[in-house]
């Protein structure tokens, strides 16, 4: 089936994550299924016409009263699998691109308060130190318990502090770290490496979770072995990592908002952004592989700027007249 071959292609060729294999699959399948071409690889061919995508863009909103950026993301993926047809030769053109996206309405970034963020650190300062080591000496429940604390506040450390996606924080290996030159090594989308800088304290904290790690798992650990394990040794899985997010954060009470762990990346971006870092280091540091994505983080500074315009300018102030 040519669904099958494209699918193959994207996790190949282009490392397309699994998530998004399956979002793809299921996209096509459900086209597939509303052409009644999941037959055979002709009928779905005679399917890939602009009347049809048209057709299928307006059952979407219309019948399944899906929202807008579903009915994009949908269409996005017909254009993929289009262009996939017209390089093996089975199209000519591509009938995604005749279709008008729908229009979405534009969504800011959500991001934390820096005081919020500082209120969990402080809190959990104590559950990281190095002076409670001693509480993790095996795998007993008072041991766990420790080292639970331990691996909560360093995945929130590692997100707000790197920037770094859920399927990166959990791809990551203990050699991923380089403790001698501060830095943490990131496999990306479409399978990039990039560096991103780690400040001495998260280097510290890290250390300590690893001796903890060893200590409750008896036994030492290869430099290939996953960085954030369960409580059984084998990697951490997404909705672990939904579950510790939200479960640290939700003790911060000035948070009451969506916990997620992609929120503290754009936290982290608007930070660094409000602090005067350029958007293209910002870029590089988040892995994205175009600058038009980072840009989405100027919206909060500008909002930010125009506040503090319109409290600190003398012509703001008065409405804009002249006089006083």
């Amino acid at each position: 089936m040519l669904t099958d071959d494209f699918i193959r292609y994207i996790a190949s060729v282009r490392r397309y994550s699994p998530r998004t294999q399956a979002i793809y699959r299921d996209v096509l399948t459900q086209f597939a299924g509303y052409c009644a071409a999941d037959g055979t690889d002709v009928a779905l061919l005679d399917a890939m016409t602009p009347t049809a995508i048209r057709n299928y863009e307006v059952w979407l909103l219309d019948g399944r009263k899906e929202n807008p950026r579903t009915v994009a993301q949908h269409l996005s993926v017909l254009s993929s699998f289009s262009r996939y047809l017209m390089k093996e030769g089975k199209l000519s053109s591509n009938p995604a691109r005749a279709v008008s996206r729908p229009k979405q309405e534009k969504r800011l970034p959500v991001f934390y308060r820096d005081a919020s963020m500082q209120e969990y650190f402080d809190r959990t300062a104590f559950s990281v130190s190095e002076e409670n080591m001693d509480q993790i000496v095996g795998s007993d429940k008072v041991s766990l318990e420790w080292w639970r604390r331990r691996q909560g506040r360093l995945v929130v450390s590692l997100l707000y502090g790197t920037g770094i996606r859920r399927s990166e924080l959990i791809s990551l290996d203990i050699r991923s770290v380089d403790f001698s030159r501060r830095v943490l090594h990131v496999r990306g989308k479409g399978d990039k490496m990039r560096e991103i800088p780690l400040i001495p304290a998260l280097c510290h904290e890290i250390c300590l979770y690893l001796q903890a790690t060893e200590t409750m798992l008896g036994s030492g650990r290869p430099d290939d072995a996953p960085l954030l394990v369960t409580e059984k040794g084998t990697r951490l899985y997404p909705m672990a990592v939904q579950r510790i997010v939200g479960t640290e954060l939700g003790t911060v009470s000035s948070i009451s908002g969506r916990k997620s762990p992609h929120v503290l990346r754009h936290t982290l971006a608007t930070g660094l952004l409000d602090k005067g870092a350029d958007l293209n280091s910002i870029k590089e540091l988040l892995g994205h592989s175009s600058l038009a994505a980072t840009q989405v983080y100027t919206h909060n500074s500008i909002a930010k700027l125009k506040k503090v315009y319109n409290n600190a300018h003398p012509r703001a102030k008065r409405g804009g007249n002249n006089g006083d």
